[in-house]
């Protein structure tokens, strides 16, 4: 297997255009996958399942409360709030509390980044998704 995405990967750094860019697009440093060497490593900050699912969901709600997102991903209180303080620490999400009497209430937004590193994600989930098709 290891094999078959070295192969892949060849592939897809062969078919780039004249100008030497592949379909892949640029990672945070302007070359593909910045975060790995090889172009099939994903932001494996967004690739995890629930964190997917967090930045997914407020990229397409302005802001969200922990609550919501708890519901929406069917998880628990420690596991949203560990993956939503990996995403704040990066700054892809920004969380707002406050309290409405004694109640604490947070919510969560996406940033400039975190929509960013979205799209790129999504862009690069395509473009192996099209090479996976093109076999």
């Amino acid at each position: 297997m290891v094999d078959d995405k070295r192969a892949t990967a060849r592939k897809m750094e062969s078919e780039g255009s004249m100008d030497g860019h592949t379909d892949l697009p640029a990672g945070p440093t302007g070359s593909p996958a910045a975060a790995s060497s090889t172009p099939l490593a994903l932001d494996g900050l967004i690739h995890e399942r629930v964190r997917l699912g967090i930045v997914s969901a407020l990229s397409v709600n302005e802001r969200l409360a922990f609550t919501e997102l708890r519901q929406i991903l069917n998880t628990t209180d420690g596991n949203l709030s560990a993956h939503a303080r990996k995403l704040e620490d990066a700054g892809y999400i920004e969380c707002r509390k406050s309290f409405a009497g004694r109640v604490p209430h947070t919510e969560y937004g996406l940033t400039k980044l975190g929509r960013a590193r979205l799209k790129e994600y999504v862009a690069h989930m395509e473009a192996l998704i099209r090479m996976t098709r093109e076999g």
